[in-house]
């Protein structure tokens, strides 16, 4: 087995490298990833028995026939993913995320590998309490550039499905929690974790504190992917995939447990409305994936992580 990983040293792919290996045993790894965000340390450290190998490129730029010749599946996790940060340049996140995506895709369809494509559920906007993947369009109301790129892609995927027979999936994914070598503290959870153990204020959104959103536990992450591998799960359809459904007040409570009481201080954001909702797993579940993800173990092991740092703040 071929298992081709664009954006491999991130949150989500550094983690996802380390995994491959004991569950798809003698699987050829190959990483493609541009090392714009320098993260050398996701490359250290991995699994003796693991056949990897690392390219060192842009998919925007590179022969991605090449790579995906022969191989049995390409997970797509190339992005920029700053949601918040994507209204400050637009132009650049709608022009690569979707590029990126659409050169992938392309790709795949010739050399007739199949692609998971990664999504998020911030692609909603929905007035109603419980929102699923049937939902109408009405209910997809994305809140930033990165949201609304994120629908053009699964657009684009949908047609190169019915005119070329891509085969693929689409995961939306909620806000990943948990840690990997790659990790990045500009998602809500780890950026909250990263203050707490600083012993700086909570930087909350105005109206978020009881708002309801959709999070995800990276190892409940890492085991949606390998489940659509292992099952050849690759149905052209979109599934969300999360572990629960939160308030910012339920995360702080679960930081809280850990480090005592903390501060919070809200802050204004582009990303502002007044919706709460709730995002239904339930389709994904019906595939006999079994959700058992652990968003307060995973908040306790970044805390952990982080200690070191706060011991040494201030030398």
């Amino acid at each position: 087995m071929k298992i081709v990983v664009t954006g491999a040293l991130g949150h989500i792919g550094s983690r996802l490298i380390r995994e491959i290996p004991a569950t798809f045993p003698g699987a050829q790894i190959v990483m493609i990833d541009n090392m714009s965000a320098q993260r050398y340390c996701s490359l250290f450290d991995l699994p003796r028995e693991g056949n990897y190998a690392f390219v060192e490129e842009n998919v925007l730029e590179y022969d991605l026939e090449k790579i995906t010749d022969g191989a049995d599946v390409v997970v797509h996790l190339a992005a920029i993913t700053d949601a918040a940060g994507s209204f400050e340049i637009r132009e650049k996140v709608e022009y690569e995320n979707f590029t990126a995506s659409k050169r992938v895709a392309e790709a795949c369809a010739k050399t007739g590998t199949a692609l998971i494509h990664l999504s998020s559920t911030s692609v909603y906007g929905t007035q109603n309490d419980r929102v699923d993947e049937a939902c109408p369009d009405s209910e997809l109301k994305p809140q930033s550039p990165y949201a609304e790129t994120k629908l053009r892609e699964e657009s684009f995927l949908v047609s190169l499905g019915n005119s070329k027979g891509l085969r693929f999936v689409t995961c939306r994914f909620g806000t990943i929690c948990g840690v990997s070598p790659g990790m990045r503290f500009h998602t809500a959870v780890n950026k909250f974790c990263w203050q707490a153990v600083l012993g700086q204020p909570l930087s909350v959104w105005t109206t978020a504190y009881d708002q309801k959103r959709p999070y995800l536990d990276l190892i409940e992450a890492i085991e949606a992917l390998k489940f659509i591998i292992s099952q050849d799960h690759f149905d052209g359809r979109v599934y969300n995939v999360l572990t629960d459904n939160l308030t910012v007040r339920d995360i702080v409570a679960m930081i809280r447990k850990k480090m005592g009481d903390v501060e919070v201080q809200y802050v204004e954001s582009p990303i502002m409305n007044q919706l709460s909702y709730e995002v239904s797993n339930r389709r994904f579940k019906e595939c006999g994936f079994q959700f058992t993800g652990n968003l307060e173990k995973s908040i306790g092991e970044t805390i952990e992580l982080l200690k070191t740092a706060g011991r040494n703040r201030g030398r």
